[in-house]
């Protein structure tokens, strides 16, 4: 098999590739993407929730974004990425982050590489919602609810991001 990637196609933010015979996606202009497993000091969950229009569903997510993918940013670290993500989508700052895990999100289909991390001691800043163009709702669960919301809202056809589970698995919850 020839080792050497083809751009099939180019968008924006994202390319089609073919090595030998097998295509997948690949994320330009970042370094990743990093999911937070934010827990208030009143021990409730942060979780967003916004329209995905691959899945044409609203989902229920782990605040997230990608890393480095701001300019003159390219070389942020996971956790500098993962409190300005945090910040922005749940406006919430972290007095402390510390790594879980890292790996990938669909490795048959992107060569995309996320960490998730552990925020905690959480001060409230803004009303958060995310950026320009964004849509997000923010959701503060208590950790004795999380199980009952997320059946309740799989219930509502919404969707789960599998990220969730694993984030609360890796940090113990």
């Amino acid at each position: 098999m020839d080792d050497t990637p083809e751009i099939v196609s180019a968008g924006k933010y994202l390319r089609l590739m073919r090595k030998g015979k097998w295509e997948y996606v690949d994320r330009t202009g970042t370094g990743g993407a990093v999911g937070i497993v934010a827990i208030t000091d009143d021990a409730k969950l942060l979780l967003v929730e916004q329209y995905r229009a691959p899945v044409d569903k609203y989902v229920i997510e782990l605040p997230a974004g990608l890393v480095g993918d701001e300019p003159g940013q390219e070389r942020e670290s996971v956790l500098v990425a993962a409190r300005r993500e945090l910040q922005e989508e749940t406006g919430y700052d972290a007095g402390e982050i510390s790594f879980l895990v890292s790996g990938p999100t669909s490795p048959g289909m992107n060569s995309e590489i996320i960490a998730l991390v552990l925020a905690g001691k959480l001060q409230k800043l803004h009303a958060g919602g995310g950026v320009e163009g964004e849509s997000i709702v923010i959701h503060e669960i208590p950790l004795t609810q999380v199980e009952i919301q997320l059946k309740e809202w799989i219930a509502q056809g919404k969707l789960v991001d599998l990220k969730v589970y694993a984030g609360l698995h890796f940090a113990g919850i």
